[in-house]
């Protein structure tokens, strides 16, 4: 038997929605402890399904979840960057696009545990792209090689990847 109604919690985060034998079920909104972060969105017993998380700092995530974690397919949004991918168990995974909302610098590819690894196009700020394979990248236009390998990248020149400045 469904029902609705609101739980507030002792750490100051509070419950509003849809309960299926005692656990948020349906639509519901969620915020964390001291109201750090709110979810919007669908519940299945106890569990996020599919909505919004946000941050006060602006970010959020839109996506899918499984047992309290980012999984499926989502975007997440920060300060600087944007991710748009598949996700496994919480860390960005298998493939996905992380793009710089500041200088258009943007990797699409292949994802290990969250990181960036294996196979993928890097496009830098001036348009120029390099194919990633093996976890190398060469740029041609600036005479630089990068190592990407589980989201490390650097140059022979010790520069960081534009997309970790």
């Amino acid at each position: 038997m469904s029902s609705g109604g609101r739980f507030d919690f002792d750490d100051g985060g509070w419950y509003c929605g849809g309960w299926d034998q005692g656990k948020a079920h349906g639509r519901g909104v969620c915020t964390g402890p001291q109201t750090q972060g709110e979810y919007a969105g669908a519940w299945s017993h106890g569990f996020e399904l599919l909505g919004v998380y946000s941050w006060p700092n602006g970010g959020s995530y839109k996506g899918t979840w499984a047992q309290g974690k980012r999984h499926g397919v989502g975007v997440e949004t920060k300060a600087c960057w944007e991710y748009r991918g598949e996700w496994t168990q919480g860390l960005k995974g298998r493939y996905g696009q992380l793009e710089s909302t500041t200088s258009g610098a943007r990797y699409e590819g292949t994802w290990s545990n969250g990181l960036q690894d294996g196979y993928g196009t890097e496009t830098y700020s001036d348009g120029e792209s390099d194919r990633c394979l093996d976890s190398v990248v060469a740029n041609p236009c600036v005479k630089m090689t990068w190592h990407c390998h589980l989201g490390i990248c650097l140059c022979h020149q010790g520069r960081k990847h534009p997309l970790m400045e």
